[in-house]
């Protein structure tokens, strides 16, 4: 069976062979190249090679006669060495599911500006595996690879069917999960009863808005007590392997990388009260080390199972549903409320710009608004 979106399948004598179009014939019908392999790795190397092959082999004017697929194939190779595996793998998966199955064989000259606007309802409307649409992120997500290809294909000469800028996904904005003052109040009083280390850990992101895979990621060498700081340099994530097909081959894996940007590589100051706390877990332990939520430098907790473990919480706690992103939330609303510096708080978080810090997290509460408008009584009082 061949992995959703490529043409390599496992053939009954135990190898896999790629397919490629190598060209058309005078009626239109496609003639196919093989290549074979014994593992998919290896046949998807080779796929790639007579691809490149065959597109290095035209002149550059003909170029925008290339099917769609194979100019994405030499645009995978220019980025590979260039891009986080975490990032590769997101595009691949973009691609393969919903890009390649709807306009990878076309000719690239044929993705015109109204065949993309139709593509992108489509998904809206119909795509996805039960057919009942994707949402308007992943369209955009999807959107913006193509757009990367366009750009890529530019810069080599090939002339592009249409500008992508022109085509735009409509998104409307999510409304994020805040914790309420009682809500939060209620979960620290419940990890004082319970100190765990996953529960610690919860608090941690709580009073430092850090991310799940930061907090996941988190070691004891990146805890100053002294200091009363944290230093995040890393996170965690669970991603698609590149052997997935392969038989007996592991799908996913755990990877420790750098944060998603330069500006999440942060030292947080910690409040005295959590120093406190984190100290309580090693009073009597002679030294540390490892991965914060374990101790061990071979074993881990990864975010998912935290993310479980934080919904368990909020069911104990009888708190409505929330996902632990919500914990960065209430973490940056809380500060505003207490009036922190916006700046201050920008790189707590590890934004690259103030203005993201504003729109994307911090959601003054009704509270505080009623606060402030009752600032304008004032000027109603009768003197």
């Amino acid at each position: 069976m061949s992995k959703r979106g490529e043409n390599i399948y496992k053939r009954k004598d135990g190898r896999w062979e790629g397919r490629y179009i190598k060209h058309r014939s005078v009626d239109g019908k496609a003639v196919y190249g093989y290549v074979y392999g014994h593992s998919y790795k290896e046949a998807r190397l080779k796929l790639t090679d007579a691809l490149q092959s065959l597109n290095l082999s035209e002149m550059p004017y003909q170029r925008e006669s290339s099917y769609f697929y194979s100019l994405t194939e030499e645009w995978f190779c220019h980025i590979k060495p260039l891009t986080k595996e975490s990032t590769y793998r997101k595009y691949q998966n973009l691609w393969n599911l919903y890009i390649r199955p709807e306009l990878g064989e076309r000719y690239f000259s044929e993705i015109t500006q109204d065949v993309l606007e139709a593509y992108c309802m489509n998904l809206l409307t119909s795509g996805g595996d039960k057919g009942s649409g994707l949402s308007a992120k992943t369209v955009s997500d999807t959107l913006s690879l193509i757009r990367s290809i366009f750009h890529f294909c530019a810069g080599r000469k090939i002339p592009v069917p249409c500008d992508t800028r022109d085509v735009t996904v409509k998104q409307s904005t999510r409304k994020m999960r805040v914790l309420t003052l009682n809500e939060q109040q209620v979960i620290c009083d419940y990890i004082q009863g319970d100190q765990s280390i996953r529960n610690i850990g919860i608090l941690i992101c709580l009073f430092t808005g850090i991310r799940v895979g930061e907090v996941c990621a988190l070691r004891w060498e990146d805890i100053s007590l002294p200091e009363k700081t944290i230093h995040i340099h890393q996170t965690m994530q669970r991603i698609q392997t590149e052997d997935a097909d392969e038989e007996g081959g592991s799908r996913t894996k755990i990877i420790v990388t750098t944060p998603k940007s330069q500006c999440s590589i942060r030292t947080i100051p910690l409040p005295d009260e959590l120093v406190r706390v984190i100290h309580s877990l090693i009073v009597d332990r002679p030294a540390v080390s490892g991965y914060f939520l374990t101790g061990s430098d071979t074993k881990w907790i990864e975010p998912r199972t935290m993310q479980n473990h934080f919904k368990r919480l909020l069911k104990r706690c009888e708190i409505e549903d929330a996902n632990y992103h919500a914990l960065r939330h209430t973490f940056a609303t809380r500060c505003v409320e207490l009036g922190f510096d916006v700046k201050s708080l920008s790189e707590i978080l590890g934004h690259a710009s103030v203005n993201i810090t504003m729109n994307r997290y911090v959601h003054p509460s009704m509270r505080l608004k009623q606060e402030n408008m009752q600032r304008l009584s004032e000027l109603l009082v009768v003197r």
